[in-house]
């Protein structure tokens, strides 16, 4: 397995502990931090399911990065991009990860509004098809007359007609049927697809469940510089809570920072939070998504987001008739909140 560089850029944490008055969070507040300030009380969904890919968000728990934040912060797990923005918009979270492609494919089609992205997590996309060897799946080609499986609104299924199409894959003949984050990984091991849509850090995750050596088609191969997962909130509390954004935003990123910087520790914290982690595999996921956090020793710092690289990834959409013409960056990211390099 290629180990990528865990080299990530310090970000700053916003030191101000204060609360900030205005709706977003939780009608309640938590107990005192150690200071005996008050915690402002604040529901986060990960992006797909609990797997080590999110432990990061568990590592700024432990850690006591977000109750610094002075914030008293509960983990759910999501279920990908169609199941993260109508709870954040609705204010069943109020952050959360999604993909930056899928919220795109959201916002455009109209399918949601009133969230925006204010941090990245990885530098491009981790969306990728996967199966294990034995499933007659080498190329993009072979997946005409398969059987996949993922989560309805996830980004993987939602950009798949785009990818198919770059590919010279006929989407028409592939079937997809409905499944879980949890269960993707087991209904492959049980031959019931061919296939599943996941994110190419699932490699030693699906190993470890199917017993199989895996086979990942990563959708970077074929659609260029697109971001991975950003982190969201509502419209409404970017606009009258930004200086909790930034909190928690500082805190989730040094979350990040320390993960894949101590994968191993990392992957046992996850294990005391989550009963079925396999913690060899989760830690594995983390080495492999920090190539993706910051690509190529590029320099780029932790959580910031390019416009003009935002509006290329537009225009790749646009060209493939994904998207509608008239998106804009400033549409789906707030670079008022954004990190800054």
């Amino acid at each position: 397995m290629i180990r990528f560089a865990r080299t990530v850029a310090v970000v700053a944490l916003t030191t101000a502990l204060a609360l900030v008055a205005g709706c977003g969070g939780s009608d309640s507040d938590a107990g005192a931090g150690d200071d005996g300030k008050v915690l402002k009380k604040v529901t986060y969904l990960t992006s797909f399911g609990n797997f080590g890919r999110d432990a990061y968000a568990w590592v700024a728990k432990d850690k006591g990065f977000f109750e610094k934040a002075g914030l008293d912060v509960e983990i759910k797990p999501g279920q990908g991009t169609g199941g993260v923005i109508p709870a954040v918009v609705s204010g069943q979270a109020q952050f959360g990860p999604i993909d930056l492609t899928g919220g795109l494919l959201h916002m455009g089609s109209g399918q949601a509004k009133d969230f925006v992205a204010v941090a990245a997590i990885q530098q491009r996309t981790m969306a990728a098809i996967a199966t294990t060897e034995g499933n007659g799946i080498a190329t993009p080609k072979d997946l005409e007359g398969k059987r996949l499986a993922d989560t309805p609104g996830s980004v993987v299924r939602n950009l798949f007609p785009t990818y198919a199409r770059l590919a010279g894959v006929d989407a028409d003949k592939v079937t997809w049927v409905n499944g879980e984050a949890q269960t993707l990984m087991g209904t492959l091991a049980a031959g019931s697809v061919d296939g599943i849509g996941q994110f190419v850090v699932g490699e030693p995750t699906i190993e470890a469940v199917t017993k199989k050596k895996a086979v990942l088609l990563p959708y970077s191969d074929v659609i260029p510089d697109l971001y991975g997962n950003v982190l969201i909130t509502s419209k409404e509390i970017a606009e009258q809570d930004p200086e909790m954004v930034k909190r928690f935003t500082g805190a989730l990123l040094k979350g990040l920072e320390y993960s894949l910087a101590n994968t191993k520790e990392a992957a046992e914290i996850l294990e005391r939070n989550v009963d079925a982690t396999n913690p060899t595999a989760a830690a594995a996921e983390l080495e492999l998504m920090a190539g993706y956090v910051t690509p190529g020793g590029s320099g780029t710092a932790l959580g910031t987001l390019d416009s003009a690289r935002v509006a290329r990834s537009i225009a790749i959409l646009e060209r493939a008739g994904a998207l509608r013409q008239g998106m804009t960056p400033e549409r789906i990211i707030d670079f008022d909140l954004v990190p800054k390099v």
